[in-house]
């Protein structure tokens, strides 16, 4: 493979000549010098932190060059500079270079939606790289630093890419998706969130039309068939000139499942589309997941490639950390199970995730435990809508809950004092409290916002019910 980008090539997409240094290619693009390998290029962002702190950090660990500002003083032992007006829109401008490189015969496919992107996009990385070079957003970067930078990164070389687009505000999709350029979009679903910032779900909806504003006309535009605003977002992509596909297990549905059985470890459906059904397993429990299955059939499908092969790799595809990964916990003598969905919650994801808990048979695991913690950005209804999941809380047949933050106690104080395992305002005093209760036998399913941070609560009970216990 050639290097990601030549001296010249940075040059040319930068518009700005190199200052200094030798003109070494450059192996990958890094904003953080934690992670910076030699041969990288660093780029100066200024975020939480000015970026500029970090280039001689930078330089030390190896980078061929950086992309800073125009007012950065050259310090000792830096290397090639490329100066900008401003770092952010250099990196826009290589992500565009990158994308208008690529051959003709590539395709890209976006993804965005009020939950399940991060699942979909993986779902697609794992299909696609079955069938060529592909390059996908690494974790969550999704967002106006994360996607050009995912597009900075992506090799000539790609066959198939696939970004993840994310917003909480209005028109923040918008120049995100005229950057990749995608061939087919998926939007997974449209739910309550961000209310903190929308007047309404329909804005919402809107926002999150904003990806197909990107596509070639006739491309891909995906969207669940059930969902209370595809008729909105069908008429969007229209108008657009847009192909509008949409998918679920409903009649009516472009791309159906059907036969959907459900385990605790994963799910069988048949995937019906274009006149051919092909049986697809997924090693990911959750009807939620094999819906957002066939959203990805749906854009395999537009995008032309081999449907029935790509599919097969589902079947080896495990959950990610904090969004359903499963672990054993090792209680005395007994063993207890762990899904930690610690990642992202929203009133919908939620929602999924109990059902998931549901699924997993007393006779594996007899007492169920639901670990939640607070849902945030929902802005005025965010009282309502934690209190709204006692039903969920009660269909899955959840025996305790521990609840966590100011907004999810409006749910423990709903829920019948059976139920209560124990509430606390912080992730680390729930996280107490919920190890003295464990034992063997339970299934214990960790669910929040980020922001909560009950991600360390799970890595807590990892390490004092690991098989050889807490270090010491």
């Amino acid at each position: 493979m050639q290097p990601l980008w030549s001296s010249s090539e940075l040059s040319a997409a930068l518009g700005v000549d190199a200052e200094g240094g030798s003109g070494a290619p450059i192996t990958d693009v890094s904003i953080d010098t934690r992670t910076l390998r030699p041969g990288d290029l660093f780029v100066a962002l200024k975020d939480q932190r000015d970026g500029h702190e970090f280039v001689a950090a930078a330089f030390k660990g190896g980078a061929a060059a950086a992309l800073v500002s125009e007012g950065y003083s050259r310090q000792p032992g830096d290397g090639a500079l490329f100066r900008v007006a401003d770092t952010l829109g250099g990196l826009e401008a290589l992500g565009i270079a990158a994308r208008t490189r690529l051959g003709p015969d590539a395709r890209i496919v976006g993804v965005t939606g009020s939950a399940g992107k991060t699942g979909t996009k993986e779902m697609l990385r794992a299909c696609l790289s079955r069938l060529g070079a592909t390059h996908a957003s690494e974790k969550s970067y999704n967002n106006h630093w994360g996607v050009p930078l995912t597009l900075a990164r992506m090799p000539r070389e790609t066959k198939f890419g696939v970004f993840e687009i994310g917003m909480n505000h209005a028109d923040e999709i918008r120049p995100l998706t005229k950057m990749v350029r995608p061939d087919a979009a998926i939007i997974t679903t449209v739910e309550a969130v961000h209310l903190e910032h929308f007047p309404s779900v329909e804005a919402i909806a809107d926002a999150k039309g904003e990806i197909f504003e990107g596509l070639a006309r006739g491309g891909a535009a995906i969207i669940k068939f059930d969902n209370p605003y595809a008729g909105r977002l069908k008429a969007t992509a229209e108008r657009l000139g847009a192909r509008p596909i949409t998918f679920g297990f409903d009649a009516g549905s472009d791309v159906q499942g059907s036969n959907f059985v459900a385990t605790d470890t994963g799910s069988d459906m048949t995937v019906v589309l274009g006149g051919s059904s092909y049986p697809v397993h997924l090693a990911m429990p959750g009807r939620h997941i094999a819906e957002n299955a066939l959203a990805v059939a749906a854009a395999l499908h537009s995008i032309g490639v081999d449907v029935r092969k790509a599919l097969e790799a589902l079947a080896d595809l495990e959950p990610p950390g904090g969004r359903g990964a499963r672990s054993t916990l090792y209680i005395g003598a007994g063993e207890a199970l762990l899904i930690d969905e610690s990642y992202n919650a929203n009133p919908a994801s939620m929602k999924a995730a109990l059902a998931t808990l549901a699924g997993v048979p007393r006779a594996k695991y007899s007492r169920r435990i639901a670990v939640l913690g607070d849902m945030l950005e929902l802005g005025t209804e965010a009282a309502a809508l934690h209190t709204g999941l006692k039903g969920a809380v009660d269909e899955a047949d959840v025996d305790l809950v521990f609840a966590c933050g100011p907004h999810m106690k409006g749910l423990y104080d709903a829920l019948p004092a059976a139920k209560k395992g124990g509430y606390a305002l912080t992730s680390q005093s729930i996280g107490t409290v919920l190890a003295e209760n464990l034992r063997p036998g339970d299934v214990v399913m960790v669910k929040a916002s980020n922001g909560t941070r009950l991600g360390p609560v799970v890595a807590a009970l990892k390490t004092q019910f690991g098989k050889d216990g807490p270090a010491v």
